[in-house]
Order: structure tokens, then C-alpha cells, then sequence
């Protein structure tokens, strides 16, 4: 039997990038997939038809799609993946109060309360996963609200592995190194990836789907004892 069959995972961003991966992975492993998606809405509806998943359109800009995010979960949810964020490239001297609104709130405000609305949803045993980034590890310059709401989000994650805790539900961050996504294209030159895969320990960028095969695992059976962790998966970019 396959290690997730009979479980209900949602996962956010799931269109493209490490979401899609870690979608596709899990269906794999034999859970009900829903993921949510933004723009990408050909991308979304031809991966719903590949792996069985349902696919719901979500602007975490607004916290107003939150309930029609949770509405196909309503009958139980075993496995909640907050993977969708936006980058923002700015140094604080050029920051405005709109920058930090809109990072803030799709990238931490959003996925707390996702959480939120998923607490009573969620079954015992259950298993929640928070995808931050190496940047709160590794700050760069220019991506102080990038890292500022990552940082939160990981804090979230500490705090809720305590109050789940007694229902065995574990709740744990990766934090995923250089990983070739749109995401990671649009920000870097080519030059600075090839450096930072040289820099590497495993001596290339991270696939989507190694990531993927890290949420898979902390969503499965073999991670019950681990809960509350930042596992970084960089591939040794951090060591």
C-alpha cells in the first residue's frame, strides 16, 4: 500500500515550481491532492488532470479566498503544505509601506491563517509543513522583507508543533537552498547560479523535486517523531 493512501493533503502554489513537485509527489504517494493556484491557471488544470488533484484558484494577497481554499477539505484534511510566496528584491532604503503589506501578508499572514482555518480540519496525527527559505539562514541584501517574512513564518511553525503537539499532529519548515524555479531564474544572473552551484557541496542547484522528496517524507508515517524542525534542504549549500 502506498504510504499516503487515504490521507487529504493541500498544498499551496502547486501550479508550478517546488509546489508542483511536491503535488505530484504526494499524489504519488497515494493521498487526494488540492492545490491552490494564482495565475497559471493552464499550468494548474493540466496537472489536476495528470495526477487526479483538484485545483482552486487562491490570491493569498486577499485574505477573502481563504474559505473557498479550505472548502474542498471540509470532510478532513491530513497534510497541509504552505509552500506559495512571492520574492522582493529592495533594499530597505527604498521599502514603502505597500511592499511590506503585500510580502507580509502572502507570505506569512496568509499562511497563518490558512493554518488557522485548517486547525479544526486537520486529522490527529496529521502533519503540517511550512516551506521557508536558506535566505533566513543566509541573509543577501535587498531581501530584508523576503527573509523578515520567512523568519516569521519559521517562528510560526516552532509554536505551532507546541500547541498541535498533543494531537500528534507534527509541524515542521523546509527550507530549501538554490532551487531551479521560475522564482530563483528571475532573480539571479546566470553567472551567480553557476557560482553558487560550484559553492554547493553536492555541486549543482536543488531540483523541485528534491524538495518535493523532503515534504513528502515529513508528510508521512516515518516522521512522527519529528516535529518543530527547520530541515534545510540545500544540498550543502549550508553547512
Amino acid at each position: 500500500m502506498k504510504p499516503l493512501t487515504g490521507k487529504t493533503a493541500l498544498v499551496t502554489g502547486g501550479s508550478r515550481g517546488i509546489g508542483r513537485a511536491v503535488a505530484r509527489w504526494l499524489a504519488a504517494d497515494g493521498a487526494r491532492v488540492v492545490f491552490t493556484y494564482h495565475e497559471s491557471k493552464d499550468a494548474a488544470d493540466a496537472l489536476a488532470a495528470e495526477i487526479g488533484a483538484q485545483a482552486v484558484r487562491c490570491d493569498q494577497a486577499d485574505l477573502a479566498t481563504l474559505p473557498a481554499v479550505v472548502e474542498p477539505v471540509r470532510d478532513g484534511l491530513d497534510i497541509l503544505v504552505n509552500n506559495a510566496a512571492v520574492t522582493h528584491r529592495g533594499t530597505i532604503a527604498d521599502l514603502t509601506p505597500a511592499d511590506f503589506d503585500r510580502i507580509l501578508t502572502i507570505n506569512t499572514r496568509f499562511p497563518l491563517f490558512l493554518l488557522q482555518a485548517a486547525i479544526p480540519l486537520l486529522r490527529d496525527g496529521g502533519r503540517v509543513v511550512n516551506i521557508s527559505t536558506l535566505n533566513t539562514a543566509v541573509p543577501a541584501p535587498g531581501l530584508a522583507l523576503y527573509c523578515a517574512s520567512k523568519a516569521a513564518l519559521e517562528q510560526i511553525t516552532a509554536v505551532a508543533a507546541r500547541e498541535l503537539g498533543p494531537r500528534a499532529i507534527t509541524v515542521n519548515t523546509v527550507s530549501p537552498g538554490a532551487t531551479e524555479t521560475d522564482m530563483l531564474q528571475s532573480a539571479n544572473t546566470p553567472e551567480s547560479l553557476a557560482q553558487t552551484a560550484a559553492f554547493t557541496a553536492l555541486q549543482r542547484l536543488g531540483q523541485p523535486s528534491d524538495i518535493a522528496a523532503v515534504v513528502a517524507f515529513l508528510s508521512g508515517p516515518d516522521a512522527a517523531w519529528l516535529t518543530g524542525q527547520n530541515l534545510r534542504a540545500t544540498g550543502g549549500l549550508l553547512i
